[in-house]
């Protein structure tokens, strides 16, 4: 697109923004006018800066940044006013519709509407500027993305010279002896130089102080720390590991304060130039790389065999220490490769030649770490490896995929992709050393968590180790993303994507709004939960109501306290969900018949809550099963039967079945205790007998008085019945075991025989079977057991 068409598009967008201001009767603020007028200008130079391609990616950078910022006051604006703007609305909407052609509205109706419109597009101007200067702004941003990418990649698939072409060595050795010369002379000259002696004599107290500080840090910072350790042992965790996490960092920070301030020494000295200046810039981040790599394989393979995090075999021990130290220092070799590119001017072939053997270097490096063995934690650290642990098996998958890509680089790098090479290479080093911090630091939080909660090493096994790690895994992925080549503006790109949200009809959901939404509701659900247990545990308990009743009103109190919780989150968010009406409406429908059953137990709940057929504590009987109510929630009623065990009745079951309830309402219940007795016995004693015991039990009631019932005569027995009434039916079984227990002393004290089935069997031939079995025992052996009679020569009659 040309700069004619773009210029066109900025005339007609501020004519149809005047345009809209005039017809809305509506004025913007002279300060809105200004600064949307320093917005168009802005946006016209961002457009002409696209258009002509030419400008650098770091200026491309810094306008997008001044884009960015209108972005946000735009955003700002957009949402402004909207409680007024509904306010406005719904007063508008209670006045009616306008009247139509021919009709007249009275004056007084006529005149608050008027008002009310101009009010009501008053407000809605500066919205409707906002969000076009928003999206316009939007679209700017999102094309200096696409320029900036588009020459990202461009650079990274195009291919240079070949470091391998020996044509290119001289040359190359050339740039850098000539870069080495020309810091030397730069420094020389400057340190002979009269201002230079003078700012030295001026800065002496102040250098020779800094050079001192710096000294002793670096060489008394491993000792200071130690003492620093023993000092915090006094508050306790001895041999937890978090003062000893602690005391590691403490060894990384005073060395580089002591790098700082040597640095800083030789900067006041006067004696740098430029070249000099750029270098002594970034020796501290030299000297953190260094000291934090140190750090890392300090943490990750200690030289003993206490809280090692990668279990390695104590043989190679030093050796993957020291390829740790050696890719601290081609990561350093790196910077300064880049660093040198900035400062001298040299071609692509002696920066191909330069970069290539940090990359071959580094690619040996990781090759050589693959090789190295790994052990089981609780293995001997001089046992080969036969399993992997947890830590063992991420650090073997990281290692694949770094042995792939160091494959890879050195490859690339040989056919002239060098761009390509560092950038697969150098990030495959940061992204494992960012693995690791994350071990380290879910080892040290959990350490932490099992100091403070006294768990001691039990901790590394709990689910706070793993929500530790999932946490320390999403931090770490805008990292990431920065290592592999990701802009800072691309990440504050997303995270404004994110915050704006996602629009919903009229009302725009962002992770503000669910934010309000989540406190508020939580808010309500605590004081709801907070309600509940002062209604259990204080109010209800000295009323009068039953248990189950006092849990109804529990309940009850909880369904309705979640559910204002949630229309007071929803109002407090500002969320509008009028507009989903319909669809909630249609997905209602579906919902109702898929989940037809769930919301008939739902249902159900509601109606035993209310009418409370059953109550907790209840002794029931549902399709077979007996046992006590122990629990009634909106969906399902737990039953604890006699056998101890938990039966999940669903809600529309005790709706629509039958039940038995043995103490709804009260706990008076009837018992039956059958007994027989034999025919030779006398029925009105046997009936005094069984009086006196239902009367002699505690748990029978007095009115309505035990009765005796005569039931009849049965085959073997004259058969009777203890009737009574117990105070509590919960002890059924116990009373009737006790009056077992009487009736059996009492009649046989008495003389009562309680009869039991007898048989007497008759035989039909006896002199046939008497002969048969006298000569089997003559002929069997004296030890041989006697032939029983044939049982179908038998006839069996049962006889009382």
């Amino acid at each position: 697109m040309t700069t004619l068409p773009r210029c066109l598009i900025a005339a007609l967008t501020a004519l149809v923004l005047t345009f809209v201001a005039g017809v809305c009767g509506a004025q913007v603020s002279d300060e809105q006018r200004e600064y949307f007028e320093e917005w168009q200008k802005t946006a016209t130079r961002a457009e002409q800066v696209i258009d002509a391609r030419r400008a650098s990616s770091a200026a491309l950078e810094n306008l997008r940044a001044e884009i960015v910022g209108y972005r946000e006051v735009f955003a700002k604006t957009r949402a402004a006013n909207s409680a007024r703007i509904k306010t406005l609305k719904s007063q508008i909407d209670a006045l009616g519709p306008p009247p139509g052609e021919g009709e007249e509205e009275p004056a007084d109706l006529a005149a608050l509407r008027s008002s009310l419109n101009e009010q009501l597009n008053a407000l809605r101007v500066p919205r409707v500027v906002a969000e076009e200067a928003h999206n316009r702004a939007d679209g700017l941003i999102g094309e200096i993305d696409k320029i900036i990418r588009e020459r990202e990649a461009r650079k990274l698939l195009s291919r240079g010279p070949s470091p391998l072409n020996p044509e290119h060595w001289p040359k190359a050795l050339r740039d850098v002896q000539n870069a080495l010369g020309a810091l030397v002379k730069e420094t020389v000259d400057l340190s002979g130089s009269r201002a230079s002696r003078g700012k030295l004599r001026d800065n002496l107290l102040p250098i020779g102080g800094l050079l001192l500080v710096g000294l002793v840090l670096l060489l008394r910072a491993r000792t200071w720390a130690e003492r620093f350790g023993d000092y915090l042992l006094r508050f306790g965790g001895s041999g937890s590991g978090v003062w000893g996490f602690v005391v590691s960092l403490t060894k990384i920070f005073l060395p580089l304060a002591g790098v700082n301030a040597i640095t800083q020494a030789v900067t006041m000295t006067g004696m740098l130039g430029l070249r000099g200046t750029l270098i002594a810039e970034s020796v501290p981040q030299w000297a953190a790389t260094l000291l934090f790599f140190r750090w890392l394989a300090d943490r990750l393979v200690p030289k003993g065999e206490t809280d090692e995090l990668v279990p390695v075999v104590s043989s190679r021990k030093r050796e993957t220490r020291s390829y740790v130290a050696l890719l601290a220092w081609m990561l350093v070799l790196y910077d300064a490769v880049g660093l040198f590119g900035q400062i001298e001017s040299i071609s692509e072939a002696s920066r191909a030649v330069v970069s290539f053997p940090g990359i071959l270097i580094t690619a040996l490096i990781l090759s050589r770490m693959q090789g190295i063995q790994l052990r089981e934690p609780g293995e001997s650290a001089d046992t080969a490896p036969t399993r992997s642990s947890a830590v063992a098996g991420v650090v073997r998958l990281a290692r694949k995929a770094a042995i792939v890509l160091s494959v890879a680089a050195p490859a690339l790098a040989a056919f002239g992709y060098v761009y390509a090479a560092e950038s697969i290479i150098y990030p495959v080093v940061l992204t494992l050393a960012l693995i690791a911090v994350c071990v380290v630091l879910q080892h040290f939080l959990t350490d932490l968590y099992g100091w403070l909660w006294h768990r001691g090493e039990s901790a590394r096994d709990s689910l706070f180790a793993v929500l530790a790690g999932f946490a320390l895994a999403l931090l770490s992925i805008p990292v990431l993303a920065l290592v592999w080549g990701a802009r800072v503006a691309d990440l504050t790109e997303v995270w404004a994507m994110f915050m704006a949200g996602f629009q919903v009809g009229d009302t725009r959901v962002s992770p503000e709004v669910f934010v309000i939404f989540a406190v508020v509701f939580a808010a309500g659900y605590m004081v709801t939960r907070l309600l509940q247990g002062g209604l259990r545990n204080s109010l209800l308990p000295k009323t009068s109501i039953d248990p189950g009743g006092q849990n109804a009103l529990v309940a009850g109190t909880g369904y309705v306290g979640i559910f204002l919780a949630a229309l007071v989150a929803i109002a407090a968010a500002g969320l509008d969900l009028s507009s989903l009406a319909l669809v909630a409406g249609a997905l209602s429908v579906g919902i109702g018949f898929g989940l037809q059953t769930i919301v008939s137990n739902f249902v159900s709940g509601i109606i035993l809550l209310i009418e409370r057929p059953i109550s907790k504590g209840d002794w029931v009987e549902v399709n077979g099963l007996m046992g006590y109510v122990r629990d009634i929630s909106v969906r399902s009623t737990r039953i604890e039967t006699f056998d101890r065990t938990d039966v999940i009745v669903p809600n529309s079951d005790l709706i629509s079945g039958t039940v038995t309830n043995y103490t709804r309402g009260n706990t008076i219940g009837r018992v039956i205790a059958p007994v027989g007795v034999a025919y030779s016995a006398d029925p009105r004693k046997v009936e005094k007998i069984l009086l006196e015991i239902a009367n002699a039990h505690p748990m029978v009631l007095a009115n309505p008085a035990p009765s005796v019932a005569f039931q009849g005569f049965g085959a073997s027995s004259l058969n009777f019945e203890i009737r009574a009434i117990l105070r509590d039916v919960n002890w059924v079984l116990h009373v009737r075991s006790d009056m077992n227990y009487e009736i059996a002393r009492r009649f046989a004290e008495e003389g009562i025989e309680i009869p039991f089935p007898q048989s007497d069997i008759w035989l039909r031939n006896p002199e046939t079977l008497t002969g048969a079995a006298g000569q089997a025992q003559a002929a069997a052996p004296a030890s041989a057991p006697a032939i029983r009679p044939d049982p179908s020569d038998m006839d069996s009659t049962d006889d009382s």
